[in-house]
Parts: structure tokens; C-alpha cells; sequence
């Protein structure tokens, strides 16, 4: 097949759950253990990082895969969802998956997936697997799609696991309280390997002193040991530019730039030093130089988009993949910091998830612009703004989402500010991007 071939098959034939939701869901690691075995187990061939959490997962994976990288190693990362291409998903030093190596993959296998019928990214965990182990990575960075106990994932034996926070999302899936949430997250949890906890959540904690007690594991509460202090910067247009940080440690007072510009970057920070920290520990060789350097320019070594993202100046258009109530809550907050005339909001979200909880949040009197992606999961932009008039929330319905951007590019004065958000789909839809 060729690779637009390749790609129709593994989105048309196998279910992939970030289009279509539920029925893509599978509550098992039967089939992954499964293919892992048909593909001669290559998760045992490399060590690697395992990264759960709600919010901060992707963030924290990039900035781990970036030191690593500046530290000289060979370094895998696989996250998920991808924004523009399948490819994304798949990293070496931030290099992207060949596309000869997607069709080689399912070339060579197309008969047993054909026969297992795995999900979309039961396979692309494989791949990342198989991809890895041949081009012989020193080390991996793996971020959980969802949870943790039965994500495909979860298959790994790694050096650590990190888990970023705990917070409203998924409830269908993984529990309508943040302990059961914070448990399910817990799953990654394996035998006399180190767990880090960025944020400390007094609802979540006992839960994870318990699961690592019962598995022998070693039990870090990174922000206890790691205090970090924002200091504020205006932010500009300059894709360069990088968020400076006052770090509080061991008694010392040290200050670090990071180059992803989201305010909520302050929660994952302590779990991404600890994370460096402990490695240091095992004895990688990872330099004062490679944390500074890494994490001052995780975009450029990872390719990360998405996060805070500053796509123009007059007027200020930001995108953000958050899409969660506490994701939601934290681009507010950020977007307050901001002088402007009047705000925009560019909003989509997914069909399965409870809206009201976000759209309560939301200013009333910021002007919307309520679209669609175009995935299966989506909510109809007609839909969302309905939802939205039981909250006092107006504006426009452009489903087409780069139209609706250009309508707020057209209508907004120059100190006005447009955000592009409410849906991982939505970001990946910004032509700029």
C-alpha cells in the first residue's frame, strides 16, 4: 500500500477512539500483549519513562524527551493525540516516524491485525514499539494515552513513572471521583521502580501512598521537594520566547528558562526535575548544560505545538489543547494576565464529554465564535451554542473552524485578543499551527 493507503486503513478499519469515542475503548491489554508477542515483545528491547496524568502529561513528556536528547541519548517519544500528522506520534531526537516505516509496519503485519482487530491505538502503541526497538533507542519517553491501568501503554517496565495530576475527565471511563481517577492513573505503578507525583492533591494522595507501598514502590511528592515561582514576563509574538522560572531546592535559589509559556507549566516542572533528577541517580549521564538547554527549547528539540501557543501579535491570537475543567480553568486565569480591548473565543468540543461544567467557566462577556471539528466525536457547533445561551455565553456559529478563525481575525480590533481552543481537534485545525 502507499502511505495515504496505509493511513485509510489503520483510521477506516481499525476503531481509533479520538474520533469516535467509546466504542473504540477497550478494557483489557489482551490484544496489546498480543501483538507485542506476535512482534517478538521489542518493549523489552529499550529503556524507557512511563507518564501519566490529566493535565501535563504531554508537556512534561516532550521536556523529559528534550533533555535526554541534549544529554546525547538516543530518545524515543510516543504521545498521542497527533495535531496535524500521524507521524507526530512517533519521535527519535524529534525526528518523526518515516513514512516508509508506517507502511512497512502494517505491510509486514497486516494479516494479524487483520485477524486480532486491535484499536487504533492499541496498534499505534505496537508500532511505536516495534519502531523503537529497530532503530535501537537508548531510552523512551511514554506518555499514557488514557488512565493508565488498561492503556495500551502499560506494558512497559520502566525506569520511572511519572504522574502529572489528577483532575476531572474521562469520568466514563475511569471513575466519577478524583480518588478513583487518581487510581486508575495509579495502575502504572510497577514493582521497585520510582514514582514521581508532580502536584500534591490531598483527595489523590492516599491513593498513591498506598499503591506504591503495595508494590514496593519508591514514593516522590515532587512539588514538597521542588518549589517553583513563576516570574512574570510579557509574552509576545517571538515563537522564542521562554518563560522564566525561580527554582527553590535543597536550600538553593537557582532561576530556569522553560520554553513552553503556559502558566500551568508550574505545576509540572517539580515532576520533570525530579524525573532528571532520579535518572541522574541511575547513573545517566545528563549534564547542568542538557537540563538548561533542553528545557529552554523543548519545542524546537520535540517538535511540541499546542501548548500556549502565540500565533500572532495584533491582534494576540493564542491556541491551547487544554480542554478540561481544569485545563479550562488554567487558560483563564492565564488570559487574565493579558491587557486587551475585548476578547474572542474560538470554541469546539467533543460530543461525550459534560460541557456545562466548562462552559460555566467561561466569560459572558467575551464574544464566541462556536465551531466543529472534523471528527466523529465532535459536538455540532449548533449544539455547542445552545448549551452555551443556558450559560449567557453569545456569538456566531462557524462550524468550519479555519473560517471561523478568519472571521475572528476580520472582526477583532488590534488590542483585542483571540483564543483558539476548548478541543485538542480544535488546535489541530489552525492552519498556522
Amino acid at each position: 500500500m502507499t502511505y495515504q493507503e496505509t493511513l485509510d486503513f489503520l483510521f477506516n478499519a481499525l476503531p481509533m477512539f479520538q474520533r469516535v469515542g467509546a466504542s473504540a475503548f477497550k478494557k483489557d491489554l489482551s490484544n496489546t500483549l498480543a501483538l507485542c508477542e506476535h512482534l517478538g515483545n521489542p518493549q523489552k528491547e529499550f529503556k524507557s519513562v512511563h507518564i501519566a496524568g490529566t493535565n501535563g502529561k504531554g508537556s512534561s513528556s516532550h521536556a523529559l524527551a528534550a533533555v535526554l536528547h541534549q544529554a546525547g541519548y538516543k530518545t524515543g517519544l510516543y504521545t498521542s493525540p497527533h495535531l496535524k500528522s500521524f507521524t507526530e506520534r512517533i519521535r527519535i531526537n524529534g525526528v518523526e516516524i518515516p513514512e516508509d516505516d508506517v507502511v512497512l509496519f502494517v505491510a509486514e503485519n497486516q494479516d494479524f491485525l487483520e485477524e486480532l482487530k486491535p484499536s487504533f491505538f492499541e496498534m499505534t502503541v505496537a508500532m511505536a514499539f516495534w519502531f523503537f526497538a529497530k532503530e535501537k533507542v537508548d531510552i523512551a519517553i511514554i506518555e499514557v494515552g488514557m488512565g493508565g491501568r488498561l492503556d495500551s501503554t502499560n506494558v512497559i517496565n520502566p525506569e520511572l513513572c511519572l504522574i502529572t495530576n489528577i483532575g476531572w475527565d474521562h469520568m466514563q471511563y475511569l471513575g466519577d471521583t478524583l480518588p478513583k481517577i487518581a487510581a486508575e492513573k495509579a495502575g502504572i505503578i510497577k514493582e521497585n521502580t520510582p514514582l514521581i507525583i508532580s502536584q500534591t492533591q490531598e483527595e489523590c494522595r492516599e491513593v498513591f501512598i498506598e499503591k506504591a507501598t503495595e508494590k514496593h514502590a519508591p514514593l516522590v511528592f515532587a512539588d514538597k521537594k521542588w518549589r517553583i515561582k513563576r516570574i512574570q514576563e510579557k509574552e509576545t509574538q517571538n515563537s522564542s520566547s521562554k518563560a522564566l522560572y525561580e527554582i527553590h531546592h535543597d536550600g538553593e535559589v537557582t532561576q530556569l528558562r522553560f520554553g513552553l509559556l503556559g502558566d500551568y507549566q508550574v505545576w509540572n516542572i517539580p515532576g520533570i526535575l525530579e524525573s532528571v533528577s532520579q535518572l541522574q541517580q541511575m547513573d545517566w549521564k545528563i549534564s547542568k548544560e542538557a537540563i538548561e538547554v533542553g528545557l529552554s527549547n523543548i519545542s524546537e528539540l520535540t517538535g511540541l505545538k499546542g501548548r500556549w501557543q502565540i500565533l500572532s501579535s495584533s491582534p494576540m491570537i493564542i491556541s491551547d489543547t487544554g480542554h478540561n475543567e481544569p485545563g479550562i480553568r488554567a487558560i483563564l486565569s492565564q488570559l487574565s494576565k493579558y491587557d486587551y480591548d475585548r476578547l474572542w473565543m474560538v470554541i469546539g468540543m467533543v460530543n461525550d464529554k459534560d460541557v456545562s461544567k466548562i462552559l460555566a467557566l467561561l466569560p459572558k462577556n467575551a464574544k464566541y465564535i462556536f465551531c466543529e471539528a472534523k471528527i466523529p466525536r465532535a459536538l455540532p457547533a449548533e449544539q455547542l451554542a445552545e448549551k452555551a445561551k443556558e450559560f449567557d455565553l453569545q456569538g456566531e456559529i462557524i462550524s468550519n473552524i479555519p473560517e471561523a478563525i478568519q472571521y475572528a481575525r476580520k472582526n477583532a480590533a488590534p488590542n483585542d485578543l483571540i483564543f483558539i481552543g476548548g478541543s485538542t481537534f480544535v488546535v489541530a485545525e489552525i492552519e498556522e499551527l
